[in-house]
């Protein structure tokens, strides 16, 4: 059975006055029965994992450079987030994809990247709404993991989180259907792609996941988890999707 996964993105909100929400979390969740992970600007990653040290919650980052080190101004590397205490990364998020024009042959070099650094890579893929209304969301997701994802991708080193980006912030959410149907095709990409991985590869669902849709999204076929936006920002909120994921677990 897959350990469902609860990954928070605070995106780019969060001064040193937010790592209390954090310490609500770690008190209580001292021993989550899923695998949560926090992932905070980089400027808080490394006072976040001193305010989570030694308890059951781990700290991720939002972004790393493909490269392990070089003349790249503003850029972090893989290697230096794990030096700063993140276990966890994002990549190929549709915010990276459409503000800084990332391309699928990037994200999978930053994907090779956090494995070599030793990360989990939380791979993003999702569909815009065009691509949705036009019917192509399950060709649109399946080219980007094709592209994305490595042949040497382990189950207990890539998550994919598919988040619709129609979805993301807005308030809306696929129907429990249209989820299940995408994550079905990715599921069968995954056994096609890397075959003796796929069963235990984690499938989580992002875009406007909250306490009130939590539990029925956690519940589909092949949700192995969620990737959470504001409501990680709260820890009131995020405990309550954490706490729909353990009672599933």
């Amino acid at each position: 059975m897959r350990r469902k996964l609860i990954a928070g993105n605070w995106k780019m909100h969060g001064l040193a006055d937010r790592l209390a929400e954090a310490e609500k979390l770690s008190e209580a969740y001292p021993d989550p029965a899923c695998e949560v992970v926090l992932c905070p600007p980089a400027t808080l990653i490394s006072r976040m994992w001193e305010v989570l040290l030694g308890g059951g919650i781990r700290v991720g980052a939002q972004d790393c450079h493909p490269a392990e080190a070089g003349a790249h101004t503003g850029d972090i590397s893989a290697a230096m987030l794990a030096d700063a205490g993140a276990s966890h990364v994002i990549v190929g998020h549709s915010e990276r994809r459409a503000d800084h024009h990332e391309t699928d042959a990037l994200i999978a070099a930053k994907l090779h990247a956090a494995h070599g650094a030793g990360l989990v890579a939380i791979l993003c893929l999702g569909e815009t709404g065009a691509e949705r209304d036009a019917g192509a969301a399950r060709d649109v997701v399946t080219r980007q993991l094709e592209a994305a994802l490595p042949a040497g991708a382990r189950a207990k080193d890539t998550v994919i989180a598919y988040e619709p980006v129609w979805a993301i912030g807005s308030g809306r959410t696929p129907t429990p259907a249209q989820i299940a149907e995408v994550h079905g095709t990715l599921r069968a990409a995954l056994q096609r792609l890397v075959p003796d991985q796929a069963d235990g590869m984690r499938l989580l669902y992002g875009g406007s996941v909250k306490p009130a849709n939590a539990a029925e999204i956690l519940a589909i076929t092949d949700v192995d988890g969620a990737l959470v936006g504001g409501a990680s920002l709260d820890a009131v909120d995020f405990s309550a999707i954490i706490a729909a994921a353990e009672a599933l677990s």
